[in-house]
């Protein structure tokens, strides 16, 4: 027997440990790696339709996105002023920008913060990008969350309610004929000066330039069983009447053929200077 027969038995032993230990490791990785983060988004019971149409543009500078998580379903449609170079990277940045920051937002109590933060984000970060050059978006965003409907706007995009048959504007359009028809009410111009005005479908407001201050936020809106909840750029509300509107959404059709049908409705009348056209459906599920 040599000096180190003596551990033979307890080299077994050993190697056994080791062994064991390695494997409690291995476990631990494993199980560390099935362990994924739980995702943000989420599946929505709220049904979203979307279309749109390029309209007679070189170029669609519409864009729109829709997200859910925990805390409610998120719409978002902006359009990138035409005329201006640069449009469909405005909308485009701004639609991400408004995804992502809702992503983030935790309570209920956050949504008017978090409209103001992703404005504010979209508007700096457009600049930024434009390095001096024209460019600029309008934009809507909707979260409906527990039942309510919470929004935000700027520009003349607008967001639209259909309840009892009927439309209710949600906000209000961002250009000089809003402040035109101010000033008639106010009794300080004539109602022809205010139909008349060759500006009156100018921009006062919208992400992009430097002059941009805020979006305009409104109280919550208390959803109903049946309310339809559309958002739309100015393609879509120039080209058909409110009449038009509501026949299509009469025939309470799914909510992807009802946004598909507004845009066919367009592309049938075939208007020279049709403009980009897009729009989004919300219903159910509050």
């Amino acid at each position: 027997m040599n000096n180190w027969d003596w551990m033979e038995p307890y080299g077994v032993l050993i190697a056994g440990l080791l062994a064991v230990l390695l494997l409690i490791v291995l476990k631990k990785k494993l199980g560390e790696r099935k362990k994924a983060p739980e995702p943000l988004e989420l599946p929505s019971d709220i049904e979203i339709g979307n279309a749109q149409t390029k309209g007679r543009r070189q170029e669609q500078d519409d864009y729109f996105a829709s997200a859910a998580t925990k805390l409610g379903t998120m719409a978002v449609i902006a359009d990138g002023i035409s005329g201006l170079a640069n449009g469909r990277m405005s909308s485009t940045l701004a639609v991400t920008v408004f995804t992502q920051e809702f992503m983030k937002v935790g309570s209920i109590r956050d949504i008017e913060e978090y409209f103001h933060r992703a404005a504010a984000v979209s508007n700096r970060s457009i600049i930024e990008q434009l390095g001096g050059a024209h460019g600029g978006t309008t934009l809507v965003a909707a979260v409906v969350s527990q039942g309510l409907l919470h929004w935000g706007a700027v520009g003349d995009s607008m967001i639209l309610l259909f309840r009892d048959g009927e439309f209710m504007a949600v906000n209000s359009k961002h250009t000089l004929e809003t402040v035109l028809e101010q000033q008639y009410l106010a009794g300080q111009i004539s109602r022809e000066e205010a139909r008349e005005n060759p500006k009156r479908n100018q921009l006062i407001n919208y992400l992009g330039y430097e002059g941009f201050k805020s979006m305009e936020i409104g109280e919550p809106i208390q959803l109903r069983k049946d309310d339809i909840v559309l958002l739309c750029s100015d393609g879509v509300y120039d080209a058909l009447t409110e009449v038009e509107l509501e026949q299509i959404l009469m025939r309470r059709q799914p909510p992807q053929d009802t946004a598909e049908a507004i845009i066919d409705y367009i592309e049938g009348k075939s208007y020279k200077h049709q403009d980009n056209a897009t729009v989004m459906i919300l219903e159910k599920g509050w």
